[in-house]
């Protein structure tokens, strides 16, 4: 069970929030570097994603295998665990075509929708409890999505659908990852690991495209593997040093970590109202991660 966040001692406290942030970079790291692949050097989606889930596989069974041996990859319940790896799938690809038409920011600022969708959807599926308030920030955050996704706005709307789409998968993903918390991290990345590796490892070979390979290229294939690897490390290094209630609203940082880089590497800076629907999504986000806190709290559970 976490630690409250009462019970966690300032220095830990420090340490998870800094794990946490770091992860959040290296993965905002990440998805620039698909777009830098896809968009700039015109390799294909798959292509992008193989490399990631392969290189990110490699990385973790040298950590991991010698550690725990075949056991990795016996986990409770394979069904289930084989579809929270393939919503992750999905999320990979629909984000990695997202990222294809749309700039950073705003692509990942509608993939962000995800844990409004998860507070909603837990409710039906996972029977959480849910407040009338909750469903209010729910509906508040989609208005940030109208705000960004208008059709005033500029944005490709297949981009759009595909961005919202991954927001889909990725509530699929979280609503499967706490139903399966008892598999631990470590199986379910490496598990999620490989179905991508094979998935898009198939895939790749009908979408074989791209800039030729040179030292640049590989090195920002290198770059995806590490990326995905450490970031997921990261996140749950820092689980263990701070309770989630504290983290969820400091994982909407990200966000501002996806503009800078934008703005950094492809000169992109979001409009005046698509600005605003990242605020409104942010807020929305933060709110729904405090009620659900405080929620915790009163059923005298730990967060």
């Amino acid at each position: 069970m976490a630690e409250s966040s009462q019970s966690t001692p300032p220095s830990r406290l420090a340490q998870g929030l800094l794990l946490y942030t770091l992860g959040l970079l290296v993965l905002a790291t990440l998805d620039t570097l698909t777009k830098v692949l896809t968009v700039s050097h015109h390799y294909p989606v798959p292509v992008v994603a193989w490399a990631r889930y392969t290189l990110q596989l490699f990385l973790l069974l040298a950590v991991v295998t010698p550690r725990m041996g075949t056991q990795v990859f016996r986990p409770s319940r394979p069904f289930p665990v084989l579809v929270r790896s393939l919503s992750l799938v999905f999320a990979t690809l629909f984000l990695g075509l997202a990222l294809q038409r749309m700039p950073l920011a705003e692509s990942i600022a509608l993939v962000f929708t995800a844990p409004l969708m998860v507070v909603v959807l837990a409710a039906r599926f996972l029977k959480e409890p849910i407040s009338l308030l909750q469903v209010l920030l729910a509906l508040v955050g989609f208005v940030g999505v109208v705000l960004i996704a208008r059709p005033t706005g500029n944005l490709d709307l297949l981009g759009v659908l595909f961005a919202l789409l991954c927001a889909v998968s990725t509530a699929v993903y979280q609503l499967l990852s706490r139903s399966l918390s008892q598999e631990g991290p470590v199986k379910l990345l490496v598990h999620s690991a490989w179905v991508g590796s094979l998935i898009f490892g198939v895939m790749a070979l009908f979408n074989w495209g791209g800039s030729p390979l040179t030292p640049t290229t590989l090195m920002l294939f290198l770059g995806l593997g590490l990326c995905a690897g450490l970031g997921h490390f990261l996140f749950t290094l820092g689980f263990q040093f701070a309770p989630a209630s504290i983290m969820a609203p400091l994982s909407y940082l990200q966000l501002l970590f996806e503009g800078i880089f934008g703005f950094l590497v492809f000169h992109h800076l979001p409009d005046a109202l698509a600005l605003t629907g990242m605020g409104v999504i942010t807020l929305s986000g933060v709110g729904m991660a405090v009620l659900g806190q405080r929620a915790g709290k009163w059923r005298g559970k730990s967060p």
